[in-house]
This record gives structure tokens, sequence and C-alpha cells, in this order.
């Protein structure tokens, strides 16, 4: 059976790209893991006929409070997930606190031939300014890459590889950096820039 159309499935964690303040417009004071998924989607994702995509509630933490356990899960279903040939790639919303570990744990565990983009954000939902809509949209753009494989990080428009990531500022909304090795490319305007090979 030849499947037509693939989809990108996108896996809700909590964090910050899902967090709301009790005063709106805050960029610290806020609680995270408060927006579904699904609601982050509809602001990204609706109206666009070129894209399939699906969402599941995996948790919703701040990612702080990520663990073994919810490792353990995450990588159960992210392997079933790409063992569906009607899955195109997975995205994984996700605090920034334990971003670069459970990109690293993933990349080990499933070294996957599809891609596994983790995204998420410096400001909550709810802030004038938040960061995550585009760095979810940027996000999808990358999961439908169809060159795109092993397990990235998109942020701030900028592609990490799972192995070099890391946080290195603990607000600004550029905060992730791929030290010596580089990034794997950019998204500008939707469109992707490459500058070195995939994980």
């Amino acid at each position: 059976m030849q499947v037509s159309r693939q989809k990108i499935v996108v896996l809700g964690t909590g964090g910050t790209i899902a967090g709301a303040s009790a005063q709106p417009g805050l960029h610290t004071n806020y609680q995270a893991g408060q927006v579904a998924v699904s609601t982050l989607l509809q602001s990204v994702a609706s109206g666009d006929e070129g894209r399939w995509v699906e969402s599941e509630q995996v948790a919703q933490i701040d990612s702080k409070d990520m663990g073994f356990e919810l490792w353990r899960v995450l990588a159960k279903r992210v392997s079933e997930l790409l063992q569906s040939p009607e899955v195109r790639s997975v995205v994984i919303t996700h605090g920034t606190d334990t971003m670069e570990e459970t990109a690293f744990f993933l990349q080990q565990v499933l070294q996957p031939n599809k891609a596994v983009v983790l995204t998420g954000a410096m400001r909550p939902a709810d802030a004038i300014s938040a960061d995550g809509p585009q760095n979810l949209l940027d996000a999808l753009s990358v999961a439908e890459h169809g060159s795109a494989r092993g397990v990235v990080v998109v942020m701030a428009g900028t592609i990490h590889g799972a192995n070099d990531v890391q946080k290195v500022h603990p607000y600004r909304t550029d905060a992730f950096s791929s030290g010596d090795s580089g990034p794997v490319g950019f998204v500008e305007d939707g469109r992707l820039r490459t500058v070195r090979e995939w994980p």
C-alpha cells in the first residue's frame, strides 16, 4: 500500500513555550506547561494545506522536572511514530532547561533516519513578544524538509545538532549554541539553509 501523504506529529511536553503568567506580558514570572500543544499549533498550522499535522500531549511539565521515566516514555513514543510509513517526522515542544539532554538522549537511543525536531521558547505563550510561535513554525519547516534527519534543536532560527547543542543564556531568545562545531543550518522565511551535515 502506497502512502500518498505523510504527517508531522507534534508531541507536547510542556515548558515555557506552553507557559502562562498571572500578569500577561511578563517574561519571567510565569508557570510552565499551562497551554496544550494543540492550542500552540492553532496559531501556526491552521490554514496551511501543505502540511498534515497532528498533535499529542505526552506530558505537561516544567522541563526542570524531566527525568528518566519520562525520557523512556518519550523515546518509546517517538520510536513508534518513526516506524510508521505515514509519519514523515516528529516535532517535540519542550522546556529549555533540559532540552539539550533530551535531544542528546533521543539521538543516542534512536539514531533516527527521519527528523526529530525539538523546539521551545524563552518567553511564555502569553508574552507580548512570545518567541514560541516562530520557533514552532521554524521547527515545522525543518520537519517537512526532504533532507532533514536525526535529532535537532530549532531555536531562534538556528538548527543545532543533538550532539553539540547547549543552552548558553538564561533568558535571551537566542539562548542556544552549537559551540565550535557550529549549527547544522538556519531557517530563513520558512526555507532551510544548511551549512553542514545532519546528525
